[in-house]
């Protein structure tokens, strides 16, 4: 038996539309935390990692930690300093 989804027909709000771009900066990093991640299994079949690769995914997770914060400040006004 298969389940079909509904079509979307509604549009994004404004308001979702806000939030994705207050999001944004966080969800580029995590993409790009995940490009480096996969970068490190390709290479597992080819000869191991690099010491660039193992760098790329280390600064990958800090710029995910400074974006995950940055977020949290943005949209928390009690964390504000």
């Amino acid at each position: 038996m298969r389940t079909y989804l509904a079509p979307v027909t509604t549009e994004p709000t404004a308001a979702d539309l806000a939030a994705i771009e207050t999001e944004w900066p966080l969800i580029a990093a995590e993409l790009d935390l995940l490009d480096a991640e996969i970068t490190l299994l390709y290479a597992e079949d080819h000869g191991g990692p690099t010491e660039l690769d193992w760098r790329r995914v280390r600064r990958a997770e800090a710029r995910v930690t400074r974006a995950a914060t940055d977020t949290a400040t943005r949209t928390d006004p009690r964390r504000a300093a």
